[in-house]
């Protein structure tokens, strides 16, 4: 048995319009009060016809008025009549349309899902928590009404799916080379969620207007672990600065000191020098040199 949707159950929404209700208020209330004159003149006049006839004309003006309907802007009505679509009116106003039809309104307008944290796992199997928000509307609103069961609560079932499964195709941080991790990348990470929300409310006739992470972190039973970490990879390139700086610094002491011819300095005082200038560059705290007032090979 297949699940798939075929393509004889997909509908497509048919844009169709309707009477001004303005006329066709004038028309029931003509029925209306027509239908009063004659119930009255019957039983003046004892005219058994005059009372039928305003008798049926107060039911056909109770049965024109169930026919009214209003649309304010961003808002459709989709039209069943019998079971089957008959299209939808998007224009807003005071309408009318065949009384036996059924008018489903479906709002066009912006909405916001505000997504729960979730507790996932990232590409790297590390739990973290996530939250979205999803900014949507129905773009076809046969779609919307028939393809699925109730397509506000399918926005909110595959919004969590598709979260889920992007932080699972992406590491929390620390990418190799250029890969995109959820945290250094938001963009292409937001453009992703966005591509594949709209692969899968598209089959309810939903676009996406916008989508984009609101909450990253990892989970709390590792999160301190995980931050101790990134405290160490600071120190550590911090560190590494520091070294590359204090290298460069001592490297041009001493071509400064020969080239000037300042001092002649051997092997073994080079690297005594070097070991010195390393500790002061690189100590962490202040240095307090000691003054040698003997030879320099005292």
């Amino acid at each position: 048995m297949k699940n798939e949707i075929t393509s004889s159950s997909v509908n497509s929404e048919e844009i169709t319009s309707a009477a001004n209700g303005w006329f066709v208020l004038f028309f029931a209330l003509l029925l209306f009060f027509g239908g009063i004159f004659l119930t009255i003149a019957s039983l003046v006049g004892e005219i058994p016809l005059y009372a039928i006839v305003g008798i049926l004309s107060l039911l056909a003006a109770v049965f024109v008025s169930i026919g009214f309907f209003t649309l304010q802007p961003n808002t459709s009505a989709v039209l069943i009549l019998f079971g089957a679509y008959k299209g939808t009116v998007r224009d807003s106003g005071f309408f009318w349309r065949n009384p036996l039809m059924k008018k489903e309104k479906v709002s066009l307008r912006a909405r916001n899902l505000n997504g729960e944290k979730l507790k996932v796992n990232d590409k790297r199997g590390n739990p973290i928590e996530i939250a979205t928000v999803v900014v949507w509307r129905v773009e076809d609103t046969a779609q919307a009404s028939f393809d699925v069961d109730n397509y506000t609560h399918y926005v909110s079932v595959q919004s969590e799916s598709a979260v889920r499964h992007l932080a699972s195709a992406y590491a929390y941080d620390r990418g190799d080379g250029d890969e995109v991790t959820l945290r250094s990348a938001t963009d292409a990470v937001n453009e992703a969620l966005q591509k594949e929300l709209q692969e899968r409310l598209g089959k309810a006739g939903v676009r996406v207007e916008e989508a984009r992470l609101t909450h990253l972190a990892y989970a709390p039973e590792i999160a301190q672990v995980m931050l101790r970490r990134q405290q160490a990879e600071a120190i550590v390139a911090a560190r590494t600065k520091i070294v590359q700086g204090a290298v460069g610094m001592v490297e041009l002491a001493l071509d400064e000191l020969a080239k000037k011819e300042v001092v002649d300095l051997d092997n073994e005082r080079k690297a005594s020098m070097v070991s010195n200038l390393l500790v002061v560059l690189c100590g962490e705290s202040e240095v307090h040199p000691v003054v040698n007032t003997g030879t320099l090979y005292s």
